[in-house]
C-alpha cells in the first residue's frame, strides 16, 4: 500500500486540511516518484517503506489507554514513515533520508511515534551493533522516549522475548544493539557510533553542540538517521530556530538537500489559531489522538488571558512566539530584509552603546539613514570576555551560541576576564574609516562609560550621555517598537539582536512611562538597550540628523 499517495490524494480532494509546506513537500516527492528527473539518484520502494509500519503495528503495543492493544498508526504517521524509510539510493540501496524534522502540535502522538521508530531501528533495520540514542538537554527529557519504548516492550510478548531491559539501556542480543538515553551533561557523548539519534522537543535544546556532536557520531554508519520531532518554542536564536529555518527553506525550495526530510505541521498565518477548521494544520492527529474539546478549551482560555497565548501559539499551533512577558512579539521582531555593506557606504549614522560592567556582554550600534529611504538600517557588534565564555562552558550553561556568533564575525571575544573598551572604539573607527559611516553623535550610559568616553572623543566622535530610565526611554522606546512592527528596521538578520529583543520585557511605571528589563536574570538585553540608546539620540536630534542625511 502506498500510504504516501493515499495521504496526498485525501489532501488534494479536501478530505484532509494540512499546512502549505506539508502539501508542497508531499507534492514534490510524489512527482519524483512518478516522473523522476533524468539521472535522479534515488527511487521509492513501497515495500521497504512499509516495513517499519508493519513492525510497529504488529509488535509494538499500547502502553497507555487500552494497555496491551495493538498500536494502530494514523494515516499521517504512516505516510511520514513510508517517506522516511521508502526512499533509497540507486547505487547502494541505502536510505536516502539521513535527517528529518517533524513539526507538529503537542499531544499528537510524538513520543509514541518516536518510540516505535527507535525500536524498529534497534531490532529490524539490518544493522549490527546498532546504537540508538534518545537525546535532550536534561536526562529526564531524554528518558521519555526510552521509557515509552520500555513500556511498549512490556506489553508485547514478542518484543519481551528478544529484548532485554538493562539498568541504563535496552539491549537486543541478536545484533548486540542498544537503545539509551543521553543528555548534554553526559560524560559519554564522545566516541559514540550512532545508527539513530532521536531528538524529542528540539526547541528545549539550547546547545547547538549537542546536535552537532550527535550528528557527527553517525558519520561511520551506512544509513544513519537523525529524527527531530518537536513543537515550536518561546526561546529565540536557539538550535530550533536554525533547524526550523533550514527546514522551511528546503520545503519552500530555496535550498536543496536531498537527504533532509522536512515535514512541518503548522498554521500558515497567525490569525488561523482562532479558526477551528485550520487547527488540524498543526495537529494532524486532531480527533483521533488529540482531543478537540481540550484544544478548544486552550484556545478559549488564550482568548481571555493574553498570558496563555504564546504557549498555545507555540505548543498547539507551531507558530513561533516569544515569552508572554516580552516587549515585542516574534512577528514584530522578525524581518528577513538584509543589506550589503556597500549599500550603507558613505552614510550618516547615530551611534549607541551599552557597556557592560567589564565582565559581561557589551553592544555597539550604528543607526543609519539614507536619503529618500524610510528604512532604518542597523549595524551592531558585540564584545564578551574569553573568561566569561569559559565560565559558561565549564558550568554547562548554554546561555547563547557565543562562539558561533564570533565565528560569523558578529562578536569579538576579548582576551582575559574583561571587555576591552578600546576594541569597542576600534569598531566605531573601523566603520568610519573603512565604510565612511559618519556617526553624528554616539549615545552612551554615563554611569558605566569611564575612560571610554574620552577615548572616543580623542578619536573624533561626539559623545552624548543618555540617562538610563523611563523618563528618557519611554517615548523613544515606543517609536522604536512601532518601527519594528512596521518592518522599517533592517538589522541585517543579526541573530544576536533578535535574541536580545526576544529577551526584553517592558516595565511600566507612573501614568505612561516604560523601560526595558530582562524577562529573567539569565537573559541578555544589551543589544536592545544599545539600539535604544541610539534611538534616544535619533529622536532628540531628528531634524539636525536628517538635515545631514539629506
Amino acid at each position: 500500500m502506498n500510504w504516501v499517495k493515499e495521504y496526498y490524494r485525501r489532501i488534494e480532494c479536501g478530505d484532509i486540511i494540512t499546512s502549505r509546506r506539508v502539501k508542497v513537500v508531499y507534492s514534490r516527492l510524489i512527482a519524483e516518484m512518478e516522473a523522476p528527473p533524468v539521472g535522479f539518484p534515488y527511487y521509492f520502494d513501497e515495500e521497504t517503506g512499509e516495513r517499519p509500519i508493519l513492525f510497529i503495528e504488529t509488535f509494538c503495543k499500547q502502553s497507555q489507554g487500552t494497555i496491551g492493544a495493538p498500536l494502530e498508526l494514523e494515516l499521517f504517521q504512516k505516510a511520514f514513515i513510508q517517506l522516511l524509510f521508502g526512499w533509497l539510493e540507486k547505487e547502494t540501496g541505502y536510505r536516502r533520508f539521513r535527517e528529518t524534522m517533524f513539526l507538529c502540535g503537542r499531544k499528537n502522538g510524538k513520543s509514541t511515534l518516536l518510540s516505535g521508530i527507535a525500536l524498529y531501528m534497534l531490532i529490524a533495520d539490518y544493522e549490527g551493533a546498532a546504537e540508538i540514542y534518545s537525546v535532550a538537554t536534561k536526562k529526564d527529557q531524554a528518558k521519555k522516549v526510552l521509557t515509552e519504548a520500555v513500556n511498549m516492550i512490556k506489553q508485547s510478548p514478542e518484543l519481551r522475548a528478544v529484548v532485554k531491559k538493562r539498568r541504563n539501556d535496552v539491549y537486543f542480543p541478536a545484533t548486540s544493539s542498544i537503545f539509551e538515553a543521553l543528555a548534554s551533561d553526559s560524560n559519554t557523548l564522545d566516541g559514540l557510533n550512532s545508527h539513530a539519534v532521536i531528538i524529542d522537543e528540539l526547541h528545549a535544546i539550547r546547545d547547538r553542540n549537542l546536535y552537532e556532536v550527535m550528528k557527527q557520531s553517525t558519520s561511520s554508519r551506512r544509513q544513519p538517521l537523525v529524527v527531530m520531532i518537536t513543537t515550536a518554542g518561546t526561546i529565540r536564536e536557539c538550535i530550533f530556530d536554525n533547524m526550523y529555518e533550514l527546514a522551511c527553506d528546503l520545503a519552500d525550495g530555496k535550498k536543496k538537500d536531498d537527504t533532509f526530510l522536512p515535514i512541518l505541521y503548522e498554521i500558515d498565518s497567525r490569525d488561523e489559531w482562532t479558526n477551528p477548521q485550520m487547527w488540524i494544520k498543526a495537529n494532524p492527529g486532531l480527533g483521533a489522538i488529540k482531543q478537540y474539546k481540550t484544544l478548544a478549551a486552550f484556545v478559549e482560555r488564550a482568548k481571555n488571558n493574553p498570558a496563555d497565548l504564546p504557549g498555545v501559539l507555540c505548543k498547539d499551533f507551531n507558530y513561533r512566539e516569544n515569552d508572554n512577558s516580552v516587549w515585542l512579539s516574534y512577528d514584530q521582531i522578525k524581518n528577513d530584509a538584509v543589506f550589503d555593506m556597500s549599500e550603507v557606504y558613505n552614510t550618516y549614522a547615530i551611534g549607541g552603546c551599552d557597556l557592560s560592567a567589564t565582565t559581561d556582554l557589551t553592544a555597539a550600534t550604528l543607526l543609519i539613514r539614507k536619503p529618500a529611504d524610510d528604512t532604518v538600517y542597523v549595524l551592531q557588534h558585540y564584545f564578551l570576555p574569553q573568561a566569561r565564555i569559559e565560565h559558561l562552558e565549564e558550568k554547562n550553561t548554554n546561555e547563547a551560541p557565543y562562539r558561533l556568533w564570533a565565528e560569523r564575525g558578529l562578536l569579538t571575544i576579548c582576551s582575559g576576564n574583561r571587555v576591552n573598551f578600546s576594541e569597542v572604539t576600534g569598531w566605531f573607527c573601523q566603520m568610519r574609516d573603512e565604510h565612511k559611516i559618519d556617526a553624528f553623535k554616539v549615545g552612551y550610559d554615563r554611569a558605566l562609560a569611564g575612560y571610554w568616553v574620552e577615548e572616543m572623543k580623542s578619536n573624533g566622535f561626539t559623545m552624548e550621555p543618555v540617562a538610563q530610565g523611563p523618563f528618557t526611554w519611554s517615548q523613544p522606546m515606543r517609536e522604536m517598537g512601532a518601527a519594528f512592527a512596521d518592518k522599517i528596521v533592517n538589522y541585517n538578520k543579526n541573530p544576536v539582536l533578535v535574541w536580545c529583543l526576544s529577551n526584553t520585557a517592558v516595565k511600566k511605571s507612573g501614568v505612561n512611562n516604560i523601560q526595558p528589563v530582562k524577562i529573567t536574570d539569565k537573559r541578555r538585553i544589551d543589544g536592545a538597550v544599545s539600539l535604544l540608546n541610539a534611538w534616544v539620540i535619533y529622536v532628540k536630534y531628528y531634524d539636525d540628523f536628517m538635515y545631514n542625511v539629506g
